[in-house]
């Protein structure tokens, strides 16, 4: 009995000291890879503790094994957008301005009422107050409703409403979004004249950089603050 009682706590401890070093994500906001590595972690936990047969380390070993690849896939992931994209997927968006997207729906594999019972879940109860809806790589849903549906609707306050643009991140993390530069209808060069006027030496010093319709440029370097102008 005080055997199993000792196994089990050091493999509660190393199991905690997994999920901390892996974040604190709650398990909506995990990625596919990070959900897939929890249920294997729980599966291996409960081996070593209900079987005294199986020496310890042979339940820990693996646990520390898993936190390595952990932090070697979220390493690769940081490092290319094209290993990223394949591991965890794009954001897709569900719900433009022409309404609902039928394409993206079946290649979600996600159903009406499926995408109703989201945007229900973000406080909105019917598709004509939803200007975009996309479908993050976590599985939620990101919602943003026609001005006149804000949280503090201009209508309210007799505001004239102007019709929101969704941002383009054209640079993450280092790298340019090809699919996203091209949407902006801008070439490349612009965004790299842009960067030398902000005294950038290279792309790889770049956080985020985006930029609405209107102009609107959100852009942040590395460990820096961030800037908003217009272009």
């Amino acid at each position: 009995m005080i055997t199993t009682i000792i196994r089990v706590f050091i493999i509660y401890t190393v199991v905690l000291l997994v999920f901390r070093l892996m974040g604190k994500r709650q398990i909506g906001q995990m990625q596919p890879f990070e959900f897939v590595l929890t249920l294997i972690i729980a599966d291996l936990a409960t081996l070593p503790m209900s079987e005294i047969s199986i020496p310890i380390l042979n339940g820990i070993v693996p646990l520390l094994t898993l936190v390595v690849f952990h932090f070697v896939l979220t390493s690769l992931t940081r490092i290319s957008t094209k290993f990223s994209n394949f591991i965890s997927g794009k954001p897709v968006i569900v719900i433009d301005r022409s309404g609902i997207n039928y394409k993206s729906l079946k290649q979600l594999n996600i159903t009406i009422d499926d995408l109703f019972e989201a945007i229900r879940g973000q406080g909105y109860f019917s598709f004509s107050e939803v200007e975009y809806a996309i479908m993050e790589t976590t599985g939620t849903v990101s919602v943003m409703p026609k001005p006149a549906f804000s949280p503090v609707t201009k209508a309210d306050m007799q505001i004239k409403e102007q019709s929101d643009t969704l941002p383009l991140t054209i640079i993450t993390e280092g790298e340019y979004m090809q699919d996203n530069l091209n949407l902006s209808h801008k070439p490349k060069e612009f965004f790299d004249n842009l960067l030398k006027k902000l005294n950038v030496k290279s792309v790889k010093q770049v956080l985020i950089l985006t930029i609405t319709k209107g102009g609107e440029v959100f852009f942040q370097e590395k460990e820096k603050e961030c800037k908003v102008f217009n272009v």
